[in-house]
């Protein structure tokens, strides 16, 4: 790969993370008018498989629907279950066993625990000693971020669990798209992950029924975010990281999550007049330097 491309790929995944790490905000402001976390995922979900389902027959009325294989479509359906349901199940009941800051901390390190499930399987992702460097200054960075000054953890056995369930199933779903990405377009794999995101979340109202009413739905606030998190930070956001994987590989794109942090408090300062200080700063500056060990 020459480095204008690199270039191109890594602006890309940087813009991916950019646009998840505002998500936060965006849910906790659908929150706030009543919808639960499993709600906004479903719709989000929702509105992304519909409309990739609408490009895809436009692009190509002959497009694939089904995987080559039974165990290809059983790899779609983990795809759907890791990446989907149950990652963003497994962070949302996190926070109600747990502190922010805990969840925050254990969540935003999913690049490492991607790094070690997938150097078990593929030896060419493994870190070197330069990569190692970089991702301990990215995650020292990122804890300096989160925890903002008050260096107090709170430990809570289930969520705390819960939180790193996230991480290990966001592990198991970058291993996973290794399998695929090259046999498959990004779009087709990327609506298999809506598809079986919605499949696999519905056993959860059973647990826990109930769906926001209509006139809800139709708020212009309420319908603005949803529309904003289904088409931009679902379809198109995952689009482009099936892309962004391709290109970089699977923990080199990964990588780039450690921006999350910066990106939501940078949307919490511009929405919310959260306020932001030398901490985020100072955790700015080492994530950058450590992204640049880990890509240089």
């Amino acid at each position: 790969m020459n480095t204008n491309n690199r270039l191109l790929l890594s602006a890309v995944a940087f813009a991916t993370v950019a646009i998840w790490g505002t998500t936060f905000v965006w849910t906790k402001l659908l929150i706030l008018n009543g919808l639960s976390p499993a709600q906004i995922f479903t719709i989000r979900f929702v509105i992304a498989y519909v409309l990739m389902c609408a490009f895809s027959l436009v692009r190509d009325r002959h497009h694939r629907w089904v995987s080559d294989t039974p165990s290809d479509e059983l790899v779609m359906a983990m795809l759907g279950l890791t990446g989907g349901s149950l990652y963003f199940l497994a962070e949302n009941e996190a926070l109600r066993f747990t502190t922010a800051t805990n969840t925050s901390l254990i969540v935003c390190s999913c690049p490492l625990f991607a790094a070690l499930v997938i150097g078990m399987f593929y030896k060419s992702e493994r870190y070197s000693r330069t990569q190692t460097a970089g991702t301990l200054l990215a995650l020292a960075g990122m804890a300096v971020v989160v925890m903002n000054g008050h260096f107090v953890l709170h430990l809570s056995p289930l969520g705390d669990a819960l939180a790193f369930g996230a991480c290990f199933s966001w592990a198991v779903y970058s291993l996973l798209m290794k399998r695929v990405m090259g046999r498959y377009s990004s779009m087709f794999i990327t609506r298999k992950v809506f598809f079986y995101g919605i499949v696999t979340i519905l056993p959860y109202y059973i647990l826990e029924p109930g769906w926001p009413p209509l006139d809800m739905l139709m708020q212009p606030d309420v319908a603005t975010n949803l529309l904003f998190l289904g088409s931009v930070a679902s379809m198109a956001c995952y689009l482009m990281w099936s892309w962004c994987m391709k290109g970089l590989g699977a923990v080199s794109c990964t990588n780039f999550v450690y921006f999350n942090p910066l990106t939501t408090i940078a949307a919490a300062w511009l929405i919310l007049d959260e306020q932001v200080t030398i901490f985020f700063l100072l955790g700015s500056l080492l994530i950058i330097s450590g992204m640049y060990l880990l890509n240089r």
